[in-house]
């Protein structure tokens, strides 16, 4: 470990109430990873954090630490927080390379899990690390969900999600890539080949539509599409971004580094709903931000925009009278996704929200008994430590429903 993560692990207060614990969505035990590293005792360290969180190593570096563990942190008041995200990136990282799976005792029951995202992974850990016969059905061609086709290689490396394949691997996990169920296969035919239980963690990959003229033609693109390949895409120079989410950062940031010279993106009032820390990123990379432009309609010259009037409280009050044509080569709409429904639709009894998310109880099952689910697919866009931290309770659900069945 690098001097500089020793001495920040020094630093820590170890607090009777650790408030970095409390700010933490999967409620890491910080102060205790950080007295086991201090007293030379890393590998306990490692395994207490991949325990709590299998995704230990991708959420110390896309979490929004900003107010979650450093936001909370006590130090903070009056100075630098501790920074545990990089402890723990260093030795989660670490961890994924040698971690050994001792031989487990395999039971009899089959678990189907749909979806190799956040959610998926930590549920097909889980339940193998406790000797379940676990298949994951992946509709891509390799796993990762949004943590591959989703963000960024420059913001989580490939490379990192990669491993994740090779401990799936040790656990005797089977992958079925390109597999979408809802279609060739149903929910139906998975308790007929004797899975016990099954869990969607299929996230949120249909892109949110404006419902505007324009959003069909060919320099008209979704941010979710553009991130799975960007490759693919031939912007020009000047982009057009609608929105100003974090997947609307990781658009312009992803188009600077394509080539693109000019990119601007454009909310309808002065709310950013992406991070500080993703919004200062995107400004450092070169990307420029516009208030109060209501997009009414998209040309082949590029969006049109309604311009708003806002009152002392930044409150939108009324728009100009004439709309404002700006000059683009693309136009990339970036305003959240929902669930897609072909597993809604082709299985009996499973009832979707008003939005098209799943249902769930409190002990994470949808309106189909044996039929669990949780993340995106359930409270639409959110983090990925929130999609780990409802995974561990679907986890736990699933093996109660077994044992009591």
């Amino acid at each position: 470990m690098g001097i500089h993560l020793m001495t920040e692990a020094n630093r820590c207060l170890q607090c009777k109430k650790p408030m970095c614990m409390e700010g933490c969505p999967i409620h890491t035990n910080i102060p205790v990873a950080i007295n086991l590293i201090k007293n030379g005792k890393r590998d306990e360290a490692e395994e207490m954090l991949f325990e709590n969180n299998p995704l230990s190593a991708v959420c110390a570096i896309i979490c929004n630490h900003e107010e979650q563990c450093a936001g909370h942190c006590v130090m903070a008041r009056k100075g630098s927080p501790i920074r545990f995200y990089e402890i723990e990136k260093y030795v989660s990282d670490a961890y994924l390379d040698k971690i050994e799976v001792d031989p487990i005792e395999k039971r009899d029951e089959k678990i189907a899990v749909i979806g190799s995202g956040p959610a998926g992974l930590t549920v097909a850990i889980i339940l193998a690390k406790k000797g379940y016969r676990v298949t994951i059905f992946e509709e891509k061609d390799k796993i990762g969900g949004m943590l591959r086709y989703g963000i960024p290689d420059f913001r989580l490396s490939n490379d990192l999600v990669d491993k994740y394949a090779d401990i799936l691997k040790k656990l005797d996990i089977k992958v079925r890539p390109n597999t979408v169920l809802g279609g060739a296969l149903k929910i139906e035919d998975l308790f007929r080949d004797s899975y016990k239980a099954i869990f969607i963690g299929t996230g949120v990959w249909r892109p949110k539509t404006l419902g505007i003229v324009g959003e069909s033609l060919d320099n008209v693109h979704f941010g979710i599409a553009y991130l799975a390949n960007p490759d693919a895409f031939h912007l020009g120079k000047r982009v057009a971004i609608i929105g100003m989410g974090n997947v609307a950062m990781d658009v312009a940031r992803t188009a600077i580094r394509h080539g693109a010279k000019e990119v601007t993106l454009y909310a309808r009032s002065k709310r950013i709903a992406a991070s500080n820390d993703e919004l200062e990123y995107a400004r450092f990379d070169g990307a420029d931000f516009k208030f109060g432009y209501a997009i009414k309609e998209i040309t082949e010259a590029g969006p049109v925009f309604n311009i708003a009037k806002f009152d002392e409280d930044d409150k939108v009050v009324g728009y100009e009278d004439e709309p404002v044509q700006v000059e683009a080569d693309s136009t990339i709409i970036a305003v959240s996704q929902v669930a897609k429904n072909k597993i809604i639709l082709t299985t009996k009894d499973l009832k979707p929200s008003e939005r098209g998310l799943l249902l769930i109880d409190d002990n994470c099952m949808t309106s189909v008994p044996g039929v669990f689910a949780a993340g995106d697919v359930v409270h639409g866009s959110n983090t990925v430590v929130h999609a780990v931290d409802e995974s561990k309770r679907a986890a736990k659900a699933i093996m109660d429903y077994l044992n009591a069945v």
